[in-house]
């Protein structure tokens, strides 16, 4: 069951430029900043009232996320959609012939996850989460 939006990811090319714009342009706070090796990506995350907005950017000239931004430029990456229960709704998004992209969850930087082909979805890369729990 989808209970909120957790975030909405946004790739860019220089995380600190970024940084200046979404904490110095719209007075956002900045809540964390970290690399995730195994998804080469170096992160940042900014709280907007209930939900996030994550900046991403590729840290690997060959990462996927590179490749994206290579294609398609700096913007909306993904939506993440908060859920309880991260293998239930797998099995429940490929009963309903969502394609996934992997068969078991992913770990995110915040929880579990997995990620819905834009093919699925209207041209949006969905990624459902199961959050760790209010540390992060």
């Amino acid at each position: 069951m989808i209970t909120r939006i957790n975030h909405i990811a946004i790739v860019v090319a220089d995380l600190d430029e970024a940084l200046k714009t979404y904490q110095d342009g719209l007075g956002l706070t900045l809540r964390k900043r970290m690399v995730m090796p195994e998804q080469e990506v170096e992160i940042a995350f900014l709280p907007a009232g209930e939900s996030v907005i994550e900046l991403i950017q590729p840290i690997t000239p060959d990462s996927g996320v590179a490749k994206y931004l290579a294609k398609r430029g700096e913007g909306l990456h993904h939506i993440c959609l908060e859920v309880d229960d991260v293998q239930v709704t797998m099995e429940e998004l490929a009963a309903r012939d969502m394609q996934l992209l992997s068969e078991t969850p992913i770990r995110a930087a915040e929880g579990h996850g997995v990620f819905v082909h834009p093919k699925s979805s209207h041209g949006v890369l969905l990624e459902f989460l199961q959050p760790y729990g209010e540390e992060a």
